[in-house]
C-alpha cells in the first residue's frame, strides 16, 4: 500500500519569472524579492552611514552584496521553515538567557606584590670542595634513578 503525502504541493515554488514575454534569465521566489529589496535598502543605508557616497560603483557593490546576502538568507528558509520562523528563532537565540560565569581572579595584577626598598643580597658561594662533591653525587643519583625502574 502506498501512502500519498502532500509534499508535491510544496515542491512547486512560488516563482516570479518576470513580466509576460519578457522573463528574467533567473528564478527567484517571491520571498527572495522581498528579502532582496529589504537587504538592498539596508546595505545602502550602511554605506551612507560609513560615509561612502552615492555613485555607480558603490551602488554596484551594494547590489553584489545584496545578492550574496539574499542567497544566504533564502538558503535557510523553505516552506517548512518560513522567513518569520527563522527571524523569530534568530531573535530568541540572541536574547536567550545565558549562564553567568563568575570569574575567579582575573587579570594578573601587581597590586598585592610586596616590594622591598633594598635589593636582595646574593647568597655566599660554597667552597669548591662541596661543589665538587655535589656534582659527583648528582651524576650517581641520576644514574640510579634511571636504573630503578628497569628490572
Amino acid at each position: 500500500m502506498r501512502i500519498r503525502t502532500d509534499d508535491e504541493v510544496y515542491r512547486v515554488d512560488a516563482v516570479w519569472l518576470g513580466p509576460p514575454r519578457a522573463t528574467f534569465p533567473w528564478r527567484a521566489r517571491y520571498v527572495a524579492w522581498g528579502v532582496g529589496i529589504a537587504v538592498f535598502l539596508l546595505v545602502l543605508t550602511v554605506e551612507r552611514r560609513m560615509g561612502i557616497g552615492f555613485s555607480f560603483f558603490s551602488t554596484a557593490w551594494a547590489l553584489v552584496i545584496t545578492i550574496v546576502l539574499t542567497k544566504i538568507i533564502c538558503s535557510r528558509i523553505s516552506h517548512e521553515r518560513p522567513l518569520t520562523a527563522v527571524g523569530v528563532m534568530w531573535l530568541r537565540e540572541l536574547t536567550a538567557p545565558r549562564e553567568t560565569t563568575s570569574s575567579r581572579g582575573g587579570a594578573a595584577s601587581a597590586a598585592r606584590v610586596r616590594v622591598s626598598p633594598t635589593r636582595p643580597r646574593p647568597r655566599r658561594a660554597r667552597s669548591g670542595r662541596t661543589r665538587a662533591r655535589r656534582d659527583r653525587t648528582r651524576g650517581t643519583r641520576a644514574r640510579t634513578k634511571e636504573v630503578r625502574g628497569v628490572r
